[in-house]
């Protein structure tokens, strides 16, 4: 594995510079914003439970990892981009069983061991070589999407399930599943407009995720069992 190997597969990237993605870098601010809102709420609200503030961290390194991603664009960074967003992701899915679904934790940890090997799996054949290298057009006319799948399918379960419960975070969840939407599908056209828009959609995939992971914290927050403020 050659971790320095450039990586090409965006539409803004029009050189091998530092800079050459500036809207795609930048736009990882949303998540930052995205974990500052959570902050707040769960400040004000007195919410000190340790994986909140865990998630919360995450979603910092997941905008960090993808600046890293959309700057270097080399193998090492896509590994630094694909790690924060799948760990968020499976400690996410953890503690929704648990904290919104009443999952007791010994069934959670049972869960985990398969969500986390997903998880991995997916970690595992991005850094082998998701992205395509400098100069080459990459395969996948999904343009990598299909990755995230599995985190697609979930939202839609919890979606489903807490609409049908009635749970208070019902709204919170589809909205954030239809965000999620939306944004694979930026993702997915960034490669194949190119030619009409050169800046790209990417830049929507990163705002649009960061909105995502915001509603999806404040639903945590402001609905999970270690509070008893109201929704």
């Amino acid at each position: 594995m050659d971790w320095l190997q450039a990586v090409d597969i965006y539409c803004e990237r029009g050189s091998a510079g530092f800079w050459a993605e500036p809207v795609n870098a930048l736009s990882n601010l949303s998540f930052i914003a995205a974990a500052i809102w959570a902050a707040a709420t769960a400040q004000a609200r007195g919410i000190k439970a340790p994986i909140v503030w865990l998630l919360i961290t995450m979603g910092v390194l997941i905008g960090i990892g993808s600046f890293l991603f959309h700057t270097f664009a080399n193998r090492w960074s896509e590994l630094a981009d694909v790690l924060p967003i799948w760990s968020f992701v499976a400690v996410f899915v953890l503690t929704a069983m648990h904290v919104i679904g009443g999952m007791p934790l010994r069934r959670v940890g049972i869960w985990a061991f398969g969500i986390l090997g997903a998880a991995a799996t997916v970690v595992l054949f991005s850094a082998l070589g998701e992205g395509a290298p400098t100069g080459a057009t990459a395969p996948d006319p999904l343009n990598g999407s299909g990755q995230y799948a599995p985190a697609l399918a979930a939202l839609v379960v919890f979606a489903v399930l807490s609409a049908r419960r009635g749970h208070p975070g019902a709204r919170w969840i589809a909205g954030a599943t239809g965000v999620f939407l939306l944004s694979l599908i930026f993702r997915t056209i960034d490669r194949d407009i190119c030619a009409s828009l050169s800046l790209g959609t990417h830049f929507l995939w990163h705002l649009l995720n960061g909105l995502m992971i915001g509603l999806l914290l404040q639903m945590l927050i402001r609905t999970g069992k270690f509070t008893a403020d109201p929704a």
